[in-house]
């Protein structure tokens, strides 16, 4: 292979892929939309498959680049200025949970479980359904979350309060379904949960969103 013809084409994917860059602007990598990953991706296939193809010819790199970024271009200012194609083409934030409830339609339509929910919540170092007030599904995956008032700072400390142990919570129940497993490793069982639920005056566990328990704070009930 031609070495002079490589180090053509490489300069030029690395002058493209900066100009493209000033010309997209500047986004951290939290902030990229599913299509923006998506299209980095595909540049990234465009430059690498074009260099170290011998019947690749220069031209056609330069075509590429052009082409996808005068496209990737024009999407971005659709999206900034008509309003009306903003929403079909980026997608919009959903609501997941909405002054203390939880919104099972914005959950299915995201294809989310209470599994991945609590995961995003434990990364915002929140444990416990209970102190959310909202939270709010980004368009790039992230969760915005508000805390209820009762759970915000100061902290114990901060208030001159005695200092007590953490206590770990528990969901027993998601979207109907009893977790049998977590009620193991608390040392119960689903007569006792049952029972719980009752004396919380919820009759059926299968009608409930969401159940989580802890030592402290007892049972945190979401209905449907």
């Amino acid at each position: 292979m031609d070495y002079e013809l490589i180090t053509i084409k490489l300069v030029t994917g690395f002058i493209g892929l900066w100009i493209m860059t000033r010309l997209l602007g500047k986004k951290e990598i939290s902030q990229l939309t599913p299509f923006d990953f998506v299209s980095a991706l595909m540049l990234s296939e465009i430059v690498g498959n074009t260099i170290y193809q011998e019947d690749a010819h220069y031209w056609q790199l330069v075509y590429g680049l052009v082409l996808w970024g005068a496209l990737s271009y024009l999407f971005e200012k659709v999206t900034q200025h008509a309003k009306r194609m903003r929403t079909p083409l980026e997608g919009s934030t959903s609501v997941l949970i909405c002054n203390g409830k939880i919104d099972m339609k914005e959950m299915n339509r995201n294809r989310l479980d209470f599994g991945q929910l609590r995961m995003m919540l434990r990364q915002k170092d929140i444990f416990a359904l209970e102190e959310v007030a909202y939270a709010i599904f980004e368009k790039n995956g992230s969760l915005s979350v508000i805390k209820k008032p009762d759970y915000e700072m100061p902290a114990r400390k901060d208030l001159g309060m005695p200092h007590e142990e953490a206590s770990f919570v528990y969901s027993l129940v998601e979207g109907g379904d009893i977790l049998e497993d977590n009620l193991k490793k608390i040392g119960k069982d689903k007569a006792w949960l049952e029972s719980g639920l009752r004396d919380e005056g919820y009759r059926d566990a299968a009608s409930l969103a969401f159940v989580e328990w802890s030592k402290d704070g007892g049972f945190f009930v979401m209905e449907r």
